[in-house]
């Protein structure tokens, strides 16, 4: 049973940061890419991040390159993302997200959701 614990977000003001995890279980973790989506009321779900399976190759949305880092420990079979210089268009709810390729199919899996607010 594929499961996720998804920890750190919260409230926050305007310049501050944040670090999210996110605990995998029930599959494979290090054959799974992972990536952290987000979604702002009445906006779609889009990426923010994402990092590849074992090897850690990143990519990033524009709106948040330079000030977010995800990482991930397939020891821990865990995911991380560090947010800084949180802006309140950061606000949203955060999403962890497993997916991979077999062939042309993409199987993902997804986290219940934290959510993210900035505000002062």
């Amino acid at each position: 049973q594929v499961q996720f614990v998804e920890s750190g977000g919260g409230l926050v003001q305007p310049g501050g940061s944040l670090r999210l995890s996110c605990a995998a279980s029930g599959f494979t973790f290090s054959r799974f890419a992972m990536s952290w989506y987000r979604q702002a009321p009445g906006k779609e779900r889009d990426m923010v991040a994402n990092i590849t399976n074992p090897g850690g190759s990143t990519n990033y949305a524009d709106s948040v390159k330079g000030r977010f880092t995800i990482s991930r420990d397939n020891a821990k079979n865990t995911v991380y993302l560090q947010m800084n210089s949180l802006k309140p268009e950061d606000t949203a709810v955060y999403y962890c997200n497993a997916n991979k390729y077999v062939g042309t199919w993409r199987f993902d899996y997804w986290g219940q959701g934290t959510q993210v607010t900035v505000s002062s």
